[in-house]
């Protein structure tokens, strides 16, 4: 079962936060197509948030394709959402990006530095593979 948080110190809105987390979970296998998701008033009751931004957060996933939705059943990990990494490729990728944030720390790279230059990065690869 999937354990959604809230960061308040984010400055991400709260539906989003979820969208996000069952996004990451299904990328990296923790959920998979079929997996129930919890129901909104599960999660109503875990992060006392109203229920309309669950129920805004699982349409936003539904009209990407990451969920779907049965009435009086629940919200599934929907067949066409992105599969995940295969486990042993997650695993050494895992490793690699863990020896490269020890390096980052060696270098005196605090988190928010850490932070930045991964998103700069991960954004400059993504236009070259673009163009």
């Amino acid at each position: 079962m999937l354990d959604l948080y809230l960061d308040v110190r984010s400055g991400v809105s709260v539906y989003m936060q979820i969208v996000h987390q069952v996004e990451r979970a299904v990328r990296c296998g923790l959920l998979t197509p079929g997996d129930r998701l919890p129901a909104a008033r599960e999660v109503v009751a875990a992060l006392a948030i109203n229920p309309n931004t669950v129920l805004k957060a699982y349409a936003e996933l539904e009209s990407g394709g990451w969920v779907t939705s049965r009435a009086g059943v629940g919200t599934f990990v929907a067949e066409t959402a992105p599969r995940a990494v295969a486990a042993d490729v997650h695993d050494r990728l895992v490793r690699s990006l863990r020896d490269w944030l020890s390096e980052a720390r060696r270098e005196g790279l605090d988190q928010g530095a850490i932070e930045a230059l991964f998103t700069l990065t991960v954004e400059a690869t993504a236009k070259e593979r673009v163009a």
